[in-house]
């Protein structure tokens, strides 16, 4: 069905007589069009470029309720108070989650139930219990947003086991309309994210993930000590506040026990600390009490603060999409903001060291042997097997990928009727870790290029994305050195000619040994492709055109 103009201009509207917004960005209309037309749609757009309107705008013009899943509370409590404070009653939000009372909880579904609130903002974790999940399906929500959807991936680079059941549960709650959004999703966390929630021909959006008023810098520290100086020149001249990312929680402590003795005021951030204390750091943070954070990846969602400006990697990140979105957090106000990754060679063992081992194919056995007696619920696996959620998680997810378990419509988790035997399972589950691991280690080299690069740094890292940048983007240390410097008109995004292109950008490819690919994108001579067995690969472009490296993927 053709979508009316009428829709656009209700869109707009709705816009600007609600929010106080006087234009929406074309990729958010595109967006916010899908919704309204009922279609399930992924909306990648950078971090501070109003992901939240795509589903708040229509929500107001639907014939319903909108469920907001969210894995913080204090995301979550950002986006409440926001829509809370405008004072209309078709904007009002409420919540349900581990925060409230029960008796809290109660009036929070009957203000949907009655229309006195529009938004039920919620956790996996409450729609898991049956009962809740019953009373929410019964308030007939009109849309279900997904924030944070890269969660749901175990590409993603905050991977959560409990969003692993969210496609069940939105069935369960009558299986409305979708909106799954993020700031940063490549391509295998895109397609994750649509098969994980049962997304159903979904309209794809991926625009503006270039941040043109973000400096990218990157340097290869010789030493730690020539590190530890290029840090402090930094701080030396730039603006507060800023974060510091680390690789680990020792990093996190001693570094701001080091910049706070050189007078730096600094504190640390890490997932082993009391979430009370997380809590409270992060609301300092935010109040502008914390000039300067220093934080391993946990320290993250949920930082809407449009004053930072400066992010600055003390290690090489783990992929492009961990380091897109944390730099993202800098100079959300539009002022001129910092990106500098401060990077040794010893780094990347450091990342091949945190990909892990293989997981053991006694526990991938016993498991799936454990399913075949009859559904159980987490909880319940959790205690018979001895495992923790998180490995849990992982273990049911690589076991659900080869076809020895399935999750019901309870939650529980049960045989399929035509699994393989556990040990061969297992042998299979073992075999689609090692090619997970291969395709993460990939990633991790492509991060190593993205440092190495001498040609426009915008360009390389857009091309991991699949998203491809007309010119040099003039904003990183290659450009303003001259090394990403535009040749003549009439190129292609890498500033290659389009006649020089052996194959179109997202054309499907195969190799002889690495099988099928998707063609990334091309920088310089080279050209960036994803493998579906062996993750990213960086290749000469005369080679793949002299040799035949490359046919046409239906060839």
């Amino acid at each position: 069905m053709k979508l009316p103009p009428l829709h656009a201009t209700r869109l707009r509207r709705a816009a600007r007589h609600r929010f106080g917004w006087r234009k929406l960005r074309p990729d958010q209309l595109a967006a916010m069009r899908a919704v309204m037309k009922r279609r399930d749609t992924l909306v990648v757009l950078p971090t501070g470029a109003g992901k939240s309107a795509v589903y708040q705008v229509p929500a107001t013009l639907l014939p319903g309720p909108t469920v907001v899943i969210s894995p913080l509370l204090a995301l979550q409590q950002d986006q409440i108070a926001a829509l809370n404070d405008r004072d209309r009653p078709e904007l009002r939000a409420v919540r349900i989650s581990s925060a409230e009372s029960p008796a809290q909880q109660a009036a929070a579904l009957e203000d949907i139930r009655q229309g006195r609130a529009r938004f039920l903002f919620t956790t996996p974790e409450q729609l898991s219990n049956p009962d809740r999940l019953t009373e929410v399906r019964a308030l007939r929500p009109a849309l279900v947003a997904v924030d944070e959807a890269h969660c749901i991936s175990a590409w993603g680079h905050d991977f959560r086991p409990d969003y692993l059941a969210l496609g069940h549960l939105i069935r369960g709650l009558g299986r409305p309309p979708v909106v799954a959004l993020t700031a940063t999703a490549s391509p295998p966390v895109r397609d994750d994210i649509i098969a994980r929630l049962g997304l159903h021909k979904p309209r794809v959006v991926v625009a503006g993930l270039d941040r043109a008023n973000l400096f990218l810098e990157v340097a290869n520290c010789a030493t730690e000590d020539y590190r530890w100086r290029r840090l402090i020149t930094l701080l030396g001249a730039e603006e507060r506040p800023g974060i510091v990312y680390v690789p680990t929680r020792r990093a996190a402590e001693e570094l701001s026990a080091r910049l706070t003795t050189a007078g730096f005021a600094a504190e640390f951030y890490h997932g082993g600390m009391p979430a009370g204390a997380r809590e409270e750091l992060h609301e300092r943070f935010l109040a502008d009490q914390v000039p300067v954070m220093v934080a391993t990846s946990a320290f993250g969602m949920g930082i809407d603060k449009p004053n930072i400006r400066w992010v600055v990697h003390m290690a090489l990140p783990d992929a492009p999409d961990s380091y897109l979105q944390e730099i993202g957090r800098a100079g959300r106000d539009g002022e001129q903001a910092r990106a500098l990754l401060l990077w040794r060679a010893e780094d990347v063992g450091l990342r091949r060291y945190f990909t892990g081992g293989a997981p053991d194919p006694d526990e991938l056995r016993d498991l799936a042997a454990l399913l075949r007696s009859g559904p159980l619920s987490r909880t319940a696996l959790r205690e018979r097997t001895g495992l923790g959620a998180r490995k849990l998680g992982q273990l049911v997810a690589l076991l659900e990928q080869v076809g020895a378990a399935t999750t019901l419509p309870n939650h529980r988790l049960d045989s399929p009727q035509y699994a393989p035997q556990p040990v061969d399972a297992a042998t299979a589950a073992l075999a689609e870790a090692e090619r997970q691991q291969t395709v993460q280690r990939s990633r991790t080299d492509m991060m190593r290029a993205f440092a190495e690069t001498r040609s426009c740094r915008g360009q390389t890292l857009l091309a991991y994305f699949g998203e491809q940048m007309p010119r040099p983007c003039g904003h990183c240390d290659n450009c303003h050195a001259g090394d990403g410097v535009p040749g003549d008109g009439g190129t292609t995004a890498a500033g290659r000619d389009p006649d020089d292109t052996p194959f179109p950008v997202h054309s499907s490819v195969r190799h002889p040994e690495w099988g099928s690919g998707l063609v990334l994108g091309y920088e310089a001579d080279k050209m960036t492709v994803l493998f579906d067995e062996v993750g990213y690969k960086t290749l000469s472009v005369p080679v793949v055109s002299e040799q035949g490296l490359l046919v046409p993927a239906g060839d």
